[in-house]
């Protein structure tokens, strides 16, 4: 089951919340800051863990990794570096496969509910409309297990539209 929500991820009571990372897992603005400063240091300590373990250049676009979710009512946080939106290459599989491998580690941990930001819509520009066909395009057909997965837009006007782009089949 799908759902879409409009509110603060960081306050999603499910097994695992994804976070929109930068490539360097150590915090930054939107939702990768919110997510470190409600989480608290235990976030940045696993990530800096990771890092120094065997992601020392970082985290790829459309990779995705799971570290414990300090403070946050969830147990994991999974970060996914979405692509920054260009208007001359497409981006999108990279865009999609964000959302694949960020649910195939939510299986991996036994998270069964998940709840995902809309992934580079922000900071990363990508034109909402268009990032919300390619989270549908992958959320509506979780791995088995991972139910329900939630789309926690940031606002009411998000909101609408994801439901006009769901109701329209995208």
């Amino acid at each position: 089951m799908l759902e879409l929500v409009a509110g603060d991820i960081t306050e999603q009571r499910v097994d695992a919340i994804v976070n929109a990372a930068n490539s360097s897992l150590l915090g930054g603005g939107g939702v990768d800051g919110a997510i470190h400063r409600k989480g608290g240091p235990e976030i940045l300590a696993a990530c800096r863990a990771l890092r120094a373990a065997h992601l020392g250049k970082g985290l790829r676009p459309g990779r995705a990794v799971a570290t414990t979710a300090g403070r946050l009512p969830a147990t994991w946080v999974i970060h996914t570096v979405g692509p920054v939106w260009s208007a001359t290459e497409d981006r999108s599989a990279t865009l999609r496969e964000c959302y694949v491998n960020s649910l195939a580690v939510a299986a991996e941990l036994g998270a069964r509910s998940v709840a995902f930001p809309l992934l580079s819509s922000g900071v990363y520009r990508w034109p909402k409309d268009d990032a919300v066909r390619q989270a549908l395009a992958v959320l509506r057909d979780p791995p088995p297990g991972v139910d329900p997965v939630r789309l926690v837009l940031f606002d009411e006007p998000t909101l609408r539209l994801a439901e006009q782009v769901r109701a329209a089949g995208a």
